[in-house]
């Protein structure tokens, strides 16, 4: 069995703004991000994700989309900080 997706600590906060960035060399394409966050990413020609706006509010979506990326290419960071939301800092 292998292991579980990482979550993230702590809960989306009303009013937090992310940077949201998916690792192409990680990326294959498997487009669960697409269907998790509708709207939020898209595949280029090469089959990899990208986010539509890499600076957006807190969204649920965006942040379960990254939680379930099987090859956990999504990082979402805090703009301004750059404290991670996801993946979570272990």
């Amino acid at each position: 069995m292998g292991t579980p997706p990482a979550k993230a600590a702590s809960s989306v906060r009303a009013g937090d703004r992310w940077h949201v960035e998916v690792d192409r060399s990680l990326c294959i394409g498997s487009a669960q991000c697409v269907h998790r966050a509708t709207g939020a990413f898209r595949l280029d020609s090469a089959m990899q994700s990208h986010p539509v706006e890499p600076e957006t509010d807190a969204n649920e979506r965006v942040l379960e989309a990254a939680e379930n990326c099987p090859v956990e290419a999504i990082v979402i960071t805090l703009l301004g900080s750059g404290e991670p939301v996801f993946p979570p800092e272990d």
